[in-house]
């Protein structure tokens, strides 16, 4: 059954999809073909792989609803940082440092090794981004636990852009604890990035609300809420707002503060 839309059985339509795979450049993942992962660990709840090494990711991204009574006892691993982000519902979480209840917009980011359990807080179910990376270590710097709601975080003009705001989850721009962050990004309708974005950074991405027109390697890719990019190295991007009532947000994780490995 597919993960998100029930599906079993024929479709009366002709089968279509919207997703793309360009591998070694970039990969969208529409809601609708996206299928339940079975992972040990996860009681009561549905899971699907976004992101993973098998695409070029050197990082690993997840849809998880978690139903009533469903948890997690140890989100992460050995080596690992993790990052927990609620796109609807709430969850109890807890790791080493903190033990918490994230409502919408909640996360917690978890420093290496410190694995995160979570458990549904209510009756209805939850929705979660979540990510794992293995965590590069530089001598004299340590990242920390961070807990927040990304509606208690201010809008700050992107690049000097008052139709494009970012939020910065991590204290990454100030902490070479960190070797990566996550933001959201907001464009008004008719709003883009001042320029083709060419980067060494990877980006895993999910859209929480609006439609654009998105600049991924050589093409123009329309793209609305529920969908998922993953972006690789020096794949050239920048966004568009489109629609007609509904900006554009989307959540992201990038790499940074690191030197690369030769």
């Amino acid at each position: 059954m597919s993960y998100l839309n029930g599906q079993t059985g024929y479709r009366e339509e002709l089968l279509n999809t919207r997703s793309i795979v360009k591998m070694g450049s970039y990969v969208v993942i529409e809601p609708d073909g996206i299928v339940k992962n079975a992972i040990p660990g996860y009681t009561n709840c549905d899971v699907t792989i976004l992101g993973s090494p098998a695409m070029g990711a050197s990082f690993a991204d997840y849809l998880i609803t978690v139903h009533e009574g469903g948890n997690n006892p140890a989100f992460g691993g050995e080596g690992l940082e993790s990052f927990i982000y609620v796109v609807e519902g709430s969850v109890k979480v807890k790791n080493a440092d903190q033990e918490t209840t994230l409502t919408k917009g909640g996360y917690i980011y978890s420093p290496v090794s410190n694995t995160v359990a979570f458990e549904n807080a209510g009756t209805e179910d939850a929705t979660l981004f979540a990510y794992k990376r293995r965590y590069e270590a530089v001598e004299g710097y340590a990242a920390h636990t961070v807990v927040g709601n990304d509606n208690d975080l201010p809008w700050i003009p992107y690049e000097g852009m008052e139709n494009c705001h970012i939020k910065d989850f991590l204290p990454a721009a100030g902490d070479f604890g960190f070797d990566m962050n996550f933001h959201i990004l907001k464009f008004k309708m008719g709003a883009s990035h001042g320029y083709i974005e060419t980067h060494v950074q990877q980006h895993g991405m999910y859209f929480l609300s609006g439609k654009a027109m998105y600049r991924i390697g050589d093409d123009w890719v329309p793209l609305q809420k529920g969908d998922y990019v993953f972006m690789q190295a020096y794949c050239p991007q920048a966004c568009y707002g489109v629609g007609k009532d509904e900006e554009v947000t989307y959540i992201y994780s990038k790499d940074c503060n690191r030197d690369v490995q030769l």
